[in-house]
């Protein structure tokens, strides 16, 4: 049975992901409430930063009783909503 092609995810350089790790950063020492944009996912990821797992290179985004664990290759924006 062959696969599907599923498409790549975009290649970004390291200052890109410098920046998004930096904007993780703050958010979680802030306790901002940040929106996710997730390479392969409909919606974004909505909530706020409780972990940055180095070890497995997840950040968990809580939101209410949900949290998602996000990879961080996977965060191609980190936005702040304004309501």
């Amino acid at each position: 049975m062959a696969k599907g092609k599923v498409a790549k995810r975009p290649t970004r350089d390291e200052f890109v992901l410098e920046e998004i790790g930096n904007q993780l950063t703050e958010a979680y020492q802030e306790q901002s409430v940040v929106e996710l944009t997730v390479w392969g996912r409909e919606e974004a990821a909505r909530g706020m930063i409780v972990k940055m797992d180095p070890r497995t290179g997840r950040v968990h985004v809580q939101k209410g009783e949900e949290l998602d664990k996000v990879p961080f290759m996977d965060i191609m924006a980190v936005n702040y909503p304004r309501d």
